[in-house]
C-alpha cells in the first residue's frame, strides 16, 4: 500500500512532465485567442489593434464557413462509415485460419504507416488520373469514359483516400476485440442451430460496441483536422474546403492571422461539441 511519502515523490517525479504538457497545449492556444481578438497582417501592416469580436464575426459570416464545415462533417462521417463497416468484414476474415496469416496481416495494416502526403500522391496519380489512372483503364477496358475523380466525385474522392489510411487502423482494434470474444458462445449457439447472420448480430457485433466507439472516437478527433490529402488532390476546391484548410487560407494565403486564429477558435469548439458527444457514447457502452 502506497504511504503519503511515496505518493508524494510520485507527485513530484511527474510534475515537470505535467507542466510541459500543459505549457505544451495552453501556450498555443493563449496565443491563438490573444490574435483572435486582434487585427494583425503581417505582411500588410503588423499589428494595427484590437479589433474585439470582429474576426469571429466576420470569419462565421464568410461565404465559405457554413460549405467548409458541412464539408468537414461529410467526409468525417463518410471515412468513420466505410473504416467500421470493412473493419468489421475484414477483422472477421483475418481472424479465420489461413495460409500466410501473418504476412496477410501486415499487408492489410501497411496503408496506415503511410504519411497522408504520399497516399494522396499514389491515389491522385496512379488511380484516379484521368488519363493513365487504373480506374481510368478500367473503365475504357468495359467501354465506358474515365471519370475525373476529383472534378466530378471531390468529396468521395478525399473520402476514399483518407478510408484507405485508415481502413487498417480500425480493422487492427476490431480484429483484437474479435480475438477476445469467447469461443464457447459461438460453439454454443452453433451447436443450437443459430445460423451464420444471427451469430454475428446478436454475439459477435454486441461484443465489438465497445472496440466499435473507441474506433469512431480516436479517428474523429483526428479526421476533424484533416488537410494534407485535401492539399495534395483538390487544394481546396470543388467543395472539398474544410474548416481546417478554410483556417490554411486565411492565416497563410491572405496573411490574416487575426481571422485565421477566429477560425482556430471555431474548430476547437467544434471539435469539443463533437467530442462531449463521442465520450458520452463511450462512456454509455463502457459502463454497459
Amino acid at each position: 500500500m502506497a504511504t503519503q511519502h511515496s505518493r508524494s515523490a510520485a507527485r513530484a517525479m511527474m510534475a515537470p512532465a505535467v507542466v510541459l504538457l500543459l505549457g505544451w497545449m495552453l501556450i498555443p492556444l493563449g496565443m491563438t485567442l490573444y490574435f483572435s481578438f486582434k487585427k494583425y497582417l503581417p505582411l500588410r501592416g503588423g499589428d494595427l489593434g484590437w479589433v474585439g469580436f470582429e474576426n469571429y464575426e466576420r470569419f462565421v459570416s464568410s461565404s465559405a464557413f457554413w460549405p467548409s464545415v458541412q464539408a468537414t462533417l461529410i467526409i468525417v462521417g463518410g471515412v468513420l462509415a466505410i473504416t467500421v463497416t470493412l473493419g468489421i468484414l475484414f477483422a472477421l476474415l483475418l481472424d479465420q485460419p489461413m495460409w500466410g496469416q501473418g504476412v496477410v496481416r501486415i499487408l492489410v495494416i501497411a496503408p496506415f504507416f503511410v504519411m497522408p502526403t504520399v497516399s494522396a500522391l499514389v491515389w491522385k496519380n496512379m488511380f484516379m488520373d484521368p488519363n493513365n489512372g487504373l480506374f481510368a483503364h478500367l473503365w475504357r477496358f468495359f467501354g465506358a469514359d474515365p471519370v475525373v475523380w476529383l472534378t466530378e466525385a471531390p468529396l468521395f474522392s478525399i473520402v476514399l483516400i483518407v478510408s484507405w489510411q485508415w481502413l487498417p487502423f480500425a480493422t487492427l482494434i476490431l480484429l483484437t476485440a474479435i480475438q477476445s470474444l469467447d469461443g464457447e458462445q459461438l460453439e454454443a449457439a452453433e451447436m443450437d442451430g443459430a445460423p451464420t447472420i444471427k451469430r454475428f448480430w446478436y454475439i459477435i457485433l454486441p461484443h465489438l460496441s465497445r472496440a466499435i466507439t473507441i474506433v469512431i472516437l480516436i479517428q474523429t478527433i483526428f479526421l476533424l483536422s484533416i488537410f494534407a490529402e485535401i492539399f495534395v488532390t483538390t487544394g481546396g476546391a470543388f467543395g472539398t474546403k474544410t474548416l481546417t484548410y478554410l483556417i490554411y487560407q486565411r492565416v497563410l494565403e491572405s496573411q490574416n492571422v487575426g481571422l485565421g486564429s477566429a477560425g482556430g477558435v471555431y474548430a476547437i469548439i467544434l471539435a469539443n461539441i463533437v467530442a462531449i458527444f463521442l465520450m458520452r457514447i463511450v462512456g454509455k457502452n463502457l459502463d454497459a
